[in-house]
């Protein structure tokens, strides 16, 4: 149960698969990851094998991780129901996610199946389980597209707002390339009165744009700069600058880092850099550049802020449980 205060008011608590646990309680904590992830847009490559996440938790633990918040969101394979066992067994704490990707990522019948109450979706999964009988999830996830925000963007995002109010979590971005983060806050924070500090941005080191990113932290968003490049390395070799610009503007508090594996062969058991990476070797280049200091509080104080919410104790209006097995199964999403 959420702790309250003396006079029964929630405080902020990090809701994680096996509950819900005080921010500080958090750790070492990769802001951005997936252990499970199937996508059409990646053939062969899902995330579907739940002897390997294991191993990339072990491997995460064994490089001082604490924690992995899993941005999987609804109808991508998130297998909510192994996500309790794998916390228990390799003492990672995780947090699920809700949410919706880009419609690329689903079957039309999927999406029109959701449609007709998101936010609904959204709030039971926060709120009463995945699927109704797996684990809250602690975070929603929605996406914008590239350089701009099409109408299921639009529509995703007005949902997210909704469940965010009724629930008090926060909202993860996929920017797509690391772009339109300020169209996004212009949504979401301008047109849908969300608190800009329960916005989390993500890929903003994919677009190295040292302007937007000081806009979007003065804002009040929190930054997440997740995962080794993939497509060239200009921009992994500019993120200590980026990092260092928004600490000397004063942002060092809105920053975020994490892995993002979201293929099978980017996994460290396959030989990828998988999540270790993050601990291993981006960490302490980042130390070289920055001073370990400044690098834990991106990968402590900062998660255990953005992720914590005052949860709120009464569901959505109208949703006292979750859509069922109708929307997806338990063991798949």
């Amino acid at each position: 149960m959420t702790p309250a205060t003396a006079h029964g008011a929630a405080v902020p608590a990090v809701r994680t698969v096996l509950g819900d646990i005080a921010p500080e309680d958090l750790g070492v904590c990769n802001a951005h990851d997936h252990l499970f992830l199937r996508s059409p847009r990646l053939p062969g490559q899902e995330l579907d094998d739940a002897g390997a996440a294991a191993a990339e938790l072990g491997a995460f633990r064994a490089a001082g991780g604490a924690a992995v918040i899993q941005w999987t969101p609804y109808g991508m394979g998130r297998v909510a129901a192994e996500l309790p066992g794998l916390a228990r067994e390799s003492g990672v704490r995780i947090v699920a996610a809700t949410g919706l990707h880009q419609a690329v990522h689903y079957a039309p019948e999927v999406l029109e199946r959701v449609r007709a109450d998101l936010a609904g979706l959204f709030v039971a999964e926060l709120t009463v389980g995945i699927g109704g009988t797996g684990p809250r999830a602690g975070m929603i996830k929605v996406a914008g597209g590239f350089h701009g925000l099409d109408r299921h963007a639009r529509y995703t995002m007005a949902a997210a707002a909704e469940a965010q109010r009724a629930t008090g979590a926060a909202i993860g971005v996929h920017l797509e390339l690391g772009t339109g983060a300020l169209d996004v806050l212009d949504l979401l924070c301008g047109e849908l009165a969300v608190p800009p500090d329960r916005v989390i941005l993500g890929h903003l080191n994919r677009a190295p744009d040292l302007v937007v990113h000081r806009a979007a932290a003065g804002a009040g968003a929190y930054l997440a700069f997740d995962g080794p490049s993939r497509a060239h390395h200009a921009t992994d070799w500019r993120l200590p600058e980026a990092l260092a610009a928004l600490a000397g503007a004063g942002f060092a508090d809105r920053i975020l880092l994490g892995g993002d594996t979201t293929t099978a062969d980017a996994r460290s058991v396959n030989g990828g850099p998988g999540m270790p990476h993050l601990l291993s070797r981006h960490r302490k280049r980042l130390e070289l550049a920055l001073g370990a200091d400044l690098v834990t509080q991106f990968l402590t104080a900062n998660p255990a802020r953005a992720f914590a919410a005052p949860w709120a104790r009464t569901p959505h209006a109208g949703q006292t449980s979750p859509p069922g097995r109708a929307t997806d199964a338990p063991a798949t999403t």
